[in-house]
């Protein structure tokens, strides 16, 4: 029964977005987006540019570079081996020029990782509406390109979203920990923020 509901909304969600795809300026939108989600990169720009001084504007954007990316890579593929869900059917030829994912479908793990970092992220910042516009964008992205169904995108930010909140829990900003990783100059990423 919930199979049925779940592909009844995906079905739904794709007949909405259908008549938005061939329009050059989305699908160009939606190409930089996805590109920008692959891998974390857009978050580990944000974080590089709103690094600034030591303080806790610096503090936030380490804490969101390394809880992302040394957890949601974990969780997405976990979550992939365990359901192994089919990725939406693509053109013969894909009019969109983005990178295809050979792993399983569900949770995206664009979404899981663009709503985990702006998750932390925003704490405290006044950018906050830029960050969780650009995790809606790569989303969104994640549809509009057919690499994901709705309701993987829906369980990746989701799940994002509350792992953010886990982070804000376990690693403060102003705590301990962000001071020694600001200490060892932690200055980029982990490896891969996210696997697609």
């Amino acid at each position: 029964m919930l199979r049925g509901v779940v592909d009844r909304f995906d079905t739904a969600v794709d007949a909405t977005v259908a008549p938005l795809r061939g329009r050059p300026l989305l699908d160009a939108l939606a190409a930089v987006s996805s590109a920008l989600g692959d891998r974390g990169l857009v978050w580990f720009l944000m974080a590089l540019a709103r690094r600034g001084r030591p303080g806790p504007r610096r503090a936030r954007a380490l804490r969101a570079v390394a809880f992302t990316g040394a957890l949601t890579p974990a969780v997405n593929q976990a979550l992939k081996r365990a359901v192994r869900r089919a990725r939406p059917p693509r053109p013969a030829v894909p009019p969109l020029a983005v990178r295809i994912p050979r792993s399983a479908s569900f949770p995206s793990g664009h979404a899981l990782a663009a709503w985990c970092a702006a998750t932390l992220l925003a704490e405290g910042d006044g950018a906050a509406p830029l960050y969780y516009a650009m995790a809606a964008a790569v989303s969104y992205s994640r549809v509009h390109v057919r690499l994901h169904h709705a309701s993987d995108v829906v369980a990746g930010s989701a799940l994002g979203a509350g792992l953010g909140l886990v982070g804000r829990r376990l690693v403060p900003a102003d705590g301990g920990l962000m001071r020694r990783l600001e200490t060892a100059g932690m200055r980029r990423p982990p490896d891969g923020l996210t696997t697609s």
